[in-house]
């Protein structure tokens, strides 16, 4: 249970003890590019680069690549992807066995999705099937994708989310991230993980304190703290 004792830390204290802190606008101007430049908005890093002088840590023309690949998943070309990623660089899917079966899996999900059961069925056979062999999590991967075709109405189908287009964007987040590793940057933006960090730190000082809260990440607006009576 919370203590009724906690330190109540007024809105001028907390705001003087903030001013306090000081922050590099360059480093500022860093995890902004490292957001453009990890989520694969190439104009807008571009734009933020001649704005800031700030400097990206891979080519820029690297994200138009990248993208390019999501956006083949993201609608349903998994195939053209798949060629695209093997342009960019062939060690990407030949050292993640894991990522290319989720890819064969994708294509399989898109057969289904278009009504090709023939297609489907031989792909699963002479693909996927093989693999299944040789690794349990992948049969039972196959097993749940194979299942859609036991559904003419693939809402009541207890696995129809792959179907979703959240599936394609789950192939393509990991798919984003494998490129992004091969190229030596971090797979996931800065900036999400400290607002997350910032959101545990608050609830951490919840315990001890009560002082005003940024419960709005978007305008980062300070809101009095609550006292208990």
């Amino acid at each position: 249970m919370m203590s009724t004792s906690r330190k109540v830390i007024t809105r001028e204290e907390w705001e003087r003890k903030l001013s306090e802190v000081k922050i590099r606008k360059e480093d500022m101007n860093k995890l902004v590019m490292n957001f453009l430049v990890t989520e694969g908005y190439v104009e807008a890093a571009e734009k933020f680069q001649l704005e800031s002088a700030t400097e990206p840590d891979i080519d820029l023309g690297t994200i138009t690549d990248r993208m390019a690949v999501s956006k083949a998943v993201h609608c349903g070309n998994v195939e053209d992807a798949i060629e695209k990623v093997n342009d960019l660089n062939p060690e990407i899917l030949d050292t993640n066995p894991q990522l290319f079966f989720h890819l064969q899996q994708q294509r399989l999900i898109e057969l289904i999705r278009n009504g090709k059961v023939e297609a489907a069925l031989e792909f699963a056979q002479e693909e996927l099937a093989p693999r299944g062999e040789e690794n349990h999590a992948f049969l039972e991967e196959l097993e749940r994708t194979v299942a859609l075709l036991a559904f003419e109405d693939t809402s009541t189908c207890p696995v129809g989310e792959l179907l979703d287009i959240s599936q394609r964007q789950k192939t393509a987040s990991e798919l984003n991230a494998a490129i992004l590793t091969s190229q030596s940057h971090e797979k996931d933006p800065k900036l999400p993980s400290l607002l997350k960090m910032l959101t545990w730190a608050q609830n951490q000082l919840d315990e001890k304190a009560s002082y005003p809260h940024i419960n709005d990440l978007v305008n980062a607006t300070l809101e009095d703290p609550v006292t208990l009576p």
